[in-house]
């Protein structure tokens, strides 16, 4: 078990920094990479484990603080896993309605049964900057890609990905039911036990 009253957060999205304080609970304070830097780490990792690691200790470095980061994405089945890693710049750092707009035009002539996809994340902290044995927890939240967008609430890709046990998009979820089944809910989940928090 390990004790942290406070974590920064390698990430500036305000989004995912509610999020995973939700789900972190009260008794650690998640602090965004924000306050100590507005530079982003480049991610020259080739998977999302790879990522995660690197964003973690470059947030530790930069803040001298125990530090979580969060590598997330989208893996759709007919594209071979993609846009994955490269989830949030898939239409050139454009942001989230380019992002979801190419994705649509991409899958505009997939059939239902071929447009399965999983939405995935790896958390990864570290202790310190160059901590050997980072914590690394994964957690896979699986659906389909609809053929528009539908829903108001979340970041992102939800909107285009159909949640199947609540028959709804991710984005037609209330925050908190999303908080309780998603893809970094179930990496959070995994990350709380590993800390003790439950």
């Amino acid at each position: 078990m390990m004790n942290f009253t406070q974590l920064v957060l390698a990430s500036h999205n305000a989004g995912k920094l509610k999020e995973l304080q939700a789900m972190l609970g009260e008794s650690v304070h998640l602090r965004s990479i924000g306050e100590f830097s507005s530079v982003e780490p480049e991610e020259t990792g080739l998977s999302f484990v790879e990522n995660a690691i690197l964003k973690a200790r470059n947030a530790s470095r930069i803040s001298g603080l125990p530090a979580l980061a969060d590598d997330s994405g989208l893996a759709v089945d007919f594209l071979g896993g993609a846009p994955g890693i490269y989830s949030a710049r898939y239409a050139d750092g454009k942001g989230d309605a380019a992002n979801n707009a190419k994705l649509l035009d991409v899958m505009k002539d997939v059939p239902q049964a071929e447009r399965g996809a999983q939405f995935v994340c790896v958390l990864a902290l570290v202790r310190h900057a160059d901590d050997p044995l980072p914590i690394l927890c994964e957690g896979l939240w699986h659906g389909r890609i609809l053929t528009q967008a539908s829903g108001e609430q979340g970041f992102g890709y939800d909107p285009l990905f159909w949640v199947p046990e609540r028959e709804c998009s991710s984005a037609e979820l209330k925050p908190s039911d999303k908080n309780q089944i998603s893809h970094r809910a179930r990496a959070m989940d995994l990350l709380r036990q590993r800390l003790g928090l439950k």
